[in-house]
């Protein structure tokens, strides 16, 4: 205790040159408009940079399972794919045909490749940074995929970073189906383990079993159809009985994700523009 007090006395004038110090930048950043302005953003950038460099780290250590993953499933995909073509060859003789189709579906949609630099599983609404913005051609509203599913909304962007509206956030809806019966829903996020998630307003008479694959339906420009979003898990009647809650587990792994694939459809403007006059009217 002695020697703390000497060496506050011996050192007090710095001490309070340090204490006034910071309490005139404290008033200069809070009570002028321009300054705080410039404070909070080069704070955020520097924070953007500081979490991708966490996030790079992390990513790091997480890459042997990461690669496992991403074999496995690349491994299902090829085998999935090869049968496929096996059925078209078995039902149509013009390979032409075939590869015109692929190219079609290829050029319907755009994908633009992203880290993550930060993420949020434990909020009502969670949001996920991306390494990719405006200049990199991001826009709001563009889809979010990793390689196991859905992951989210493009919310807001900047030069070079963009907010990604997650699936796990409350104010998220997707419009979604069950793949084997085609019966339609939206998926949403109430909060809770960050594996879950509920297809709401299915209607009572819709057909499904446990272990049915829950897809998008496509009937927006933000995903295509047929993207993985999970199983079904269980079953609960709403709130009015009048229609069946899915519980779906995801699979998307959001407490692991690094690397995710933003998709644009290159007939979305057209879409907006369209919409946009009909609500002009």
């Amino acid at each position: 205790m002695q020697n703390l007090l000497r060496f506050l006395l011996k050192y007090n004038y710095w001490l309070l040159f340090f204490l006034l110090e910071v309490i005139s930048f404290v008033l200069l950043f809070r009570f002028n408009s321009y300054q705080g302005s410039v404070f909070f953003t080069s704070a955020n950038s520097l924070s953007g940079m500081i979490c991708e460099e966490v996030s790079d780290i992390t990513s790091y250590f997480g890459l042997r399972s990461v690669n496992k993953a991403l074999v496995a499933r690349n491994t299902e995909l090829e085998l999935l794919v090869e049968q496929m073509k096996k059925e078209l060859a078995h039902y149509t003789a013009d390979t032409t045909s075939i590869a015109r189709l692929q190219e079609d579906v290829l050029r319907d949609y755009q994908c633009y490749p992203a880290d993550v630099v930060n993420n949020s599983i434990t909020r009502l609404n969670n949001y996920i940074t991306i390494n990719k913005g405006e200049k990199d051609g991001i826009r709001p509203e563009m889809g979010v995929i990793d390689g196991n599913g859905v992951v989210g909304i493009v919310y807001q962007t900047s030069s070079h970073y963009s907010l990604i509206l997650s699936v796990l956030n409350a104010k998220s809806s997707i419009s979604c189906k069950i793949k084997r019966t085609e019966y339609l829903g939206a998926l949403k996020w109430e909060g809770g383990s960050s594996q879950y998630a509920l297809v709401k307003d299915m209607p009572r008479h819709s057909e499904f079993s446990l272990g049915d694959t829950i897809v998008t339906s496509g009937h927006s420009a933000v995903f295509p159809e047929g993207i993985p979003i999970g199983v079904v898990d269980d079953m609960k009647d709403s709130h009015d009985g009048l229609t069946y809650w899915l519980r779906v587990k995801l699979f998307t792994n959001f407490a692991r994700l690094n690397s995710v694939q933003v998709i644009a459809s290159t007939g979305r403007e057209e879409l907006n523009e369209l919409e946009r006059s009909v609500e002009k009217n």
